[in-house]
């Protein structure tokens, strides 16, 4: 008997089910109501909804509510500082069947060789792991990145059955003033799926970035800005992570009428998080709570997400559709009890039949040792430049402030929460050193330190005090990566993350538990930030404060804020 038979009589009743769900209910994310039925799965297909079925495999969920897997439509793997194997352990369980991921950070530290260990890895994994091509390596002319993408490297990935297309087109003004090596990767992938990266981009210049094929979005912070993306025939996917947090700000846009031009993403959420919140069941239940329509918020999770990125297969509890399905509490809880991928229930033993992937880049941090001295800035009778952190974001302000001299030295400003900042390359190219002067993070002694630094993911220390910022630094290449808090000349809390200097090889609640201990180790310095080290990470990003796309196709920045 062929497969499409088999389908076809359990379908048809004729013979029993591989596994049926009995005497719950399933939401229709068409229609939004909730219908009483048996759920039958061959394989890894739905074959029966709307009936009562038999099964070889009878599960009871009574009382209980199936929905379609949840599908994350945008995110870093990397962030969740945990291997894509061990993401997979860590989410699939909270019901995210699909991720669709960009593997930027690791391919701006290793190139193709970070690519195809997240490919390998994606055909290993339960969960779905989907992958976008990496578009902007290195993300900036402004920094040191380890790696370089034209087009030519990215071709060979272009057919490979994980692959979806190109992802986060983040050079926006060099589409627009058409740079030959923006246009070159654009022509590449014509056709194919291109996400979009364009905070705040808007008019004109909008319909022009949008005319090359891009149709995705997770970068609007207003409604408004949204709703022209969404008149404009983007696909909008709300974002919440560990330190963009846009969901509230969005809620307006998330109506039944909107829904299927809408999706969820994380972008980057780290393992605390998961663990203390959830992943998109949290932004479920959030957006619920805050009078969201289930169908709308649903919709968004599941049918609009595959319909958006071309997974025809997924999102829908009916007949043909991949078994992908969450067994929840209620709507409102959004509390996956059972979870099948791809009509497997998962649990450790499905977990325990993946072959193992090499790890990669475990020696990528080659950073020069540095002294207290490599942290000293002239003093000067002007203004000095000062990058403000914006709680929750992960754009910075550029500021001005006249800062105290010790000597001809320019020294932090605890007043002022005004502390000392430096980025240090790692990738063993050049050696270049830059210093200057952050204000936010309300650190009042010692210093941390990551090699977690987008988008080139150099070394970012911030400080009070010179020694214990290259005590942290240094302590980062004895580690291979990684965060390190340091006080008084002691290092209080760290944690090593070896592959690329931006993943643990350590199992997701080592990481989560850890991660909980640095936390307490940062606060103990008068950090005031939710998430201090995630907001480290994304420091080094150049400041536009008046975006201006300059004939020559790039963004003209007042850089950084960095001395040096």
């Amino acid at each position: 008997m062929t497969d499409l038979e088999r389908l076809i009589d359990q379908g048809t009743g004729r013979e029993p089910a591989d596994i049926v769900l009995k005497g719950g209910q399933f939401f229709d994310v068409v229609t939004g109501e909730l219908v009483a039925s048996d759920i039958a799965i061959c394989g890894d297909r739905i074959v029966g909804t709307c009936g009562t079925y038999t099964g070889r495999t009878e599960i009871d969920i009574t009382g209980r509510i199936v929905v379609p897997g949840f599908i994350d439509t945008h995110l870093h793997i990397e962030s969740s500082l945990v291997t894509p194997h061990e993401f997979d352990r860590c989410v699939l369980p909270y019901g995210v069947t699909t991720v669709i991921c960009d593997p930027h950070e690791i391919a701006n530290v290793l190139g193709t060789e970070g690519i195809q260990f997240f490919l390998d890895s994606a055909m290993q994994t339960i969960m779905d792991i989907r992958v976008q091509l990496s578009s902007c390596v290195p993300a900036t002319h402004l920094e040191t990145s380890g790696a370089d993408l034209p087009v030519e490297r990215l071709l060979p990935f272009r057919d490979h059955p994980k692959v979806i297309g190109l992802a986060e087109f983040m050079n926006f003004p060099g589409v627009i003033h058409k740079d030959p090596v923006c246009l070159a990767k654009l022509e590449a992938f014509q056709g194919g799926h291109i996400d979009g990266h364009a905070p705040l981009l808007l008019g004109n210049d909008l319909n022009g970035y949008l005319s090359t094929g891009i149709r995705t979005e997770h970068e609007c912070t207003t409604a408004e800005e949204a709703l022209e993306k969404i008149r404009k025939g983007m696909h909008i996917l709300i974002r919440e992570g560990s330190v963009s947090k846009d969901l509230l700000a969005l809620l307006p846009i998330m109506t039944e009428r909107l829904s299927p031009f809408l999706a969820l993403c994380t972008d980057d959420r780290n393992p605390l998080d998961i663990a203390e919140q959830g992943h998109l069941d949290y932004m479920i239940r959030t957006a619920i709570a805050h009078g969201r329509a289930p169908l709308a918020v649903y919709r968004a999770a599941s049918i609009s997400a595959a319909k958006a990125f071309g997974l025809s297969d997924r999102g829908l509890v009916a007949p043909g559709w991949r078994a992908d399905l969450v067994v929840i509490d209620t709507l409102e809880n959004c509390k996956a009890e059972m979870v099948f991928s791809a009509g497997r229930r998962v649990d450790d033993a499905l977990f325990a039949t993946r072959a193992a992937v090499e790890p990669v880049g475990l020696d990528s941090v080659k950073a020069r040792v540095v002294e207290a001295a490599h942290f000293a800035v002239p003093a000067t009778d002007a203004e000095t430049p000062v990058i403000g952190v914006l709680p929750g974001k992960i754009i910075t302000e550029h500021r001005r402030y006249r800062l105290p001299a010790k000597g001809n030295q320019t020294t932090v400003d605890l007043a002022q929460d005004i502390i000392k900042v430096a980025v240090i390359e790692r990738h063993g190219k050049n050696g270049n050193h830059a210093n200057g002067f952050v204000q936010g993070f309300g650190l009042k002694k010692g210093a941390i330190a990551s090699t977690v630094g987008h988008d080139s993911h150099n070394i970012c220390v911030v400080g009070v005090d010179e020694d214990d910022m290259a005590r942290a630094a240094n302590r980062l290449s004895e580690i291979k990566g990684g965060f390190v808090v340091v006080e008084n000349g002691v290092v209080t809390g760290e944690i090593a993350l070896p592959v690329a200097g931006l993943m643990s090889l350590e199992p997701y609640e080592s990481v989560r538990d850890t991660l909980h201990h640095l936390r307490q180790a940062a606060f103990a310095l008068g950090a005031t930030l939710e998430e201090p080290f995630l907001q480290l990470a994304f420091l080094p990003l150049p400041v536009i404060p008046h975006l201006k796309i300059s004939d020559r196709g790039m963004v003209d920045v007042d850089r950084f804020a960095l001395i040096g």
